[in-house]
């Protein structure tokens, strides 16, 4: 009788195990499908436009990665873009910050509490004396205008004499009491890293987050950009059509609020830093703290394309914090003469989406925001689908 208990008991096991492989099989085809719809729609916008190059990272969960490079690194003579192309990522560089410094933090090499005078003494003579703190540096809530001196970034000014002419500026608000987005006063992270580290933020990024991480094209600045011919040249609008700009240095002088170059390679392994499937290098503690909304942006709620979805939306380190139609997501934008970027993390349902252009148009929204949306739809049908299974 025994055998016989045990044999039923066998047979309902297989039965089990291969009606869960047929749902995962079907799952997973479901998804490849989702992603080939998206990136159709996507090649189709791009030629539309005439974008001349993009590159696409989709990841789902640590084991499902689409990449995708779409056109040509130039207009006239260009490589064709592949999934190692360097692209600039403008202010998404703000996420490696951010993330870089919630690390440094968790180790204990400095608190995100501490004074900015402790390691920058100029500060000690300011307006802000003690109370500017590292965290309010990333989460640009220092108090100043918004863009301080964003325009001595593209003149021949050197970054310490832009950093002087900060220090006289007068703060709107006290620190932690306003939002004012900043890429010269972000960029002093790199001096609280050197002060406290006695390496430089170069180092750290190159050493501690690319190389472990594996993101064999990542780099920072101009050089490494260059470095061979595939990468990703500027193109900007005139006369009805795109034309290949001159890739300019300016904004490599802040590295930490616009530094990095990437391919599409490298931000999906990002997106799964991201979403915590690298521990040893990111850790779930300095995930949560580089995403806590330190900073409320009230504006971000009045987004043209985003208005009708943001229910709440703040400011972390390097991050930004959204409420998009219930679920948390975090994002960040970049744009440098010739280029764009967006990068996407719904943390809730393990996905995440960079796409970065070579171009400036605003059709990166577009797309971005319908990848939100088809998404959320889908991984929520998914699991309406899920539940009905279970009730039967």
């Amino acid at each position: 009788m025994k055998s016989f208990v045990s044999l039923i008991n066998s047979f309902f096991f297989v039965i089990t195990l291969v009606l869960f492989q047929s749902q995962v099989h079907a799952s997973e085809q479901q998804w490849q499908e989702f992603v080939n719809d998206y990136t159709q729609h996507l090649e189709h916008k791009l030629k539309s436009k005439g974008i001349p190059g993009a590159a696409l990272s989709i990841v789902n969960g640590p084991d499902d990665t689409h990449i995708q490079g779409f056109g040509v690194t130039k207009l006239n003579k260009g490589l064709a873009v592949n999934a190692h192309t360097r692209f600039r990522l403008a202010s998404v560089s703000k996420t490696f910050a951010g993330s870089l410094s919630a690390k440094l933090a968790n180790e204990g090499k400095f608190s995100l509490d501490d004074p900015v005078s402790k390691f920058i003494p100029a500060f000690a003579n300011t307006d802000y004396k003690n109370n500017l703190k590292v965290f309010h540096l990333l989460s640009h809530s220092s108090g100043l205008v918004p863009n301080a001196y964003d325009n001595l970034i593209e003149s021949r000014m050197s970054y310490p004499d832009i950093v002087q002419k900060l220090l006289s500026v007068e703060p709107i608000c006290q620190p932690g009491q306003c939002y004012g987005y900043q890429n010269v006063m972000f960029s002093l992270i790199a001096e609280v890293i050197k002060s406290s580290t006695k390496l430089d933020y170069s180092r750290w990024m190159s050493e501690f987050i690319f190389s472990p991480l594996n993101m064999n094209d990542a780099s920072l600045g101009y050089t490494a950009m260059v470095i061979d011919d595939n990468y990703a040249h500027p193109h900007v609008r005139g006369r009805k059509r795109w034309h290949t700009a001159k890739l300019k240095k300016n904004y490599y002088k802040v590295l930490p609020a616009a530094g990095v170059n990437a391919s599409a390679s490298d931000m999906a392994i990002w997106l799964k830093a991201q979403l915590g499937y690298y521990p040893t290098v990111l850790s779930s503690a300095v995930l949560a703290s580089q995403t806590r909304p330190y900073t409320h942006t009230k504006k971000e709620l009045r987004r043209r394309v985003w208005k009708k979805h943001l229910s709440e939306a703040y400011y972390g380190l390097g991050w930004r914090v959204y409420e998009y139609d219930n679920e948390t997501i975090y994002y960040h934008s970049g744009w440098v003469q010739g280029y764009r970027s967006d990068l996407v993390v719904i943390p809730h349902l393990n996905i995440g989406f960079s796409l970065i252009l070579n171009a400036e148009t605003g059709i990166i929204n577009e797309l971005t925001t319908e990848f939100i949306d088809r998404v959320l739809l889908f991984k929520r049908s998914q699991q309406l689908a899920m539940y009905k299974e279970e009730d039967k």
